[in-house]
């Protein structure tokens, strides 16, 4: 079928608009160099972003970050460069548009893959949207983060956890993908202790309504004090003792946590036991027991 001047109506429309200093514009990336990207407007003449004029990001790479049939808004700057093309700029856009864009990713918890791009003692630096975004020492990581620098150019999951436009501020965190990280392999990993284990462990808390006992496994269970013992007591402090090794029977793993029980094994022979009794294995890769994975995970 042969295409008419109706086809192109809407182009042509577009590339008679009038286009003013200050207008936001949508393009299509054709180009991508080094120092600078060109976009389609859909207008008589194309649109150049400068690399400058793109992202205040150091070490930023157009080619690395840009690609070509992206599409991307950015501010008319001047209307002609001095060869014909409109001039834009992405970073003043990215005052208008970004903040909504980062408000959204909050909301919707948004996962990001950021690199760090800077770090000051307190923290690390990284650009989400072209907004310089702060990430405290204390949100890098599981554990305390002594020497931030050590974080440099790493890449790592992120969300948003603050954005005020007005101060012009962002802030991110990766703790909390860790901990729900951390959250679903411990839980996995108990899913994977059958009951009827019978294992060793050793005590590490006492509380009045029962004992924390730190399996081989490296993860914690509880021993009810209605499970420690046949007699009935007042406190597990009448048994048992922080540091205490101590026999127990898995007899439940549900809802993410371990319930263990003495008393379960004060009615079955030496001999039972040890039919029952369950070697944790080995890992293949470093040839130690299951406690090296499980290492500094605790219950809640």
């Amino acid at each position: 079928m042969s295409e008419t001047m109706e086809d192109y109506a809407a182009e042509l429309e577009a590339s008679f608009k009038t286009i003013n200093e200050g207008d936001i514009l949508t393009g299509t990336v054709i180009d991508v160099s080094e120092s600078a990207v060109t976009l389609d407007l859909k207008y008589y003449t194309d649109g150049i972003i400068r690399l400058e004029d793109f992202s205040d990001e150091p070490g930023f790479s157009l080619k690395d970050a840009v690609t070509v049939g992206d599409e991307i808004s950015a501010t008319v700057i001047r209307r002609d460069d001095g060869e014909g093309h409109i001039l834009l700029s992405k970073k003043e856009a990215n005052q208008v548009l970004a903040w909504d864009k980062l408000k959204e990713m909050m909301e919707n918890k948004t996962v990001l893959t950021v690199k760090i791009s800077d770090t000051v003692k307190a923290g690390a630096i990284a650009y989400v949207e072209g907004i310089r975004g702060f990430i405290p020492a204390s949100k890098l990581s599981l554990d305390y983060v002594e020497d931030t620098s050590e974080w440099m150019s790493k890449t790592i999951r992120v969300q948003i956890i603050t954005v005020d436009e007005a101060e012009e501020k962002l802030v991110l965190s990766a703790k909390e993908l860790l901990q729900e990280q951390a959250a679903e392999e411990r839980n996995s990993r108990i899913a994977s202790i059958p009951v009827g284990l019978v294992t060793e462990g050793v005590v590490e808390t006492l509380q009045n309504y029962g004992a924390f006992v730190r399996l081989e496994n490296g993860l914690s269970g509880l021993v009810h004090i209605s499970q420690i013992s046949n007699k009935r007591i007042k406190s597990p402090a009448v048994v048992l003792h922080v540091g205490d090794k101590v026999k127990v029977k898995v007899i439940d793993t549900k809802d993410g946590k371990i319930s263990l029980s003495m008393k379960a094994l004060e009615d079955v022979t030496a001999e039972a036991i040890e039919e029952e009794t369950y070697e944790f294995p080995e890992t293949e890769e470093v040839g130690t027991s299951l406690g090296s994975l499980f290492a500094n995970i605790k219950l809640n």
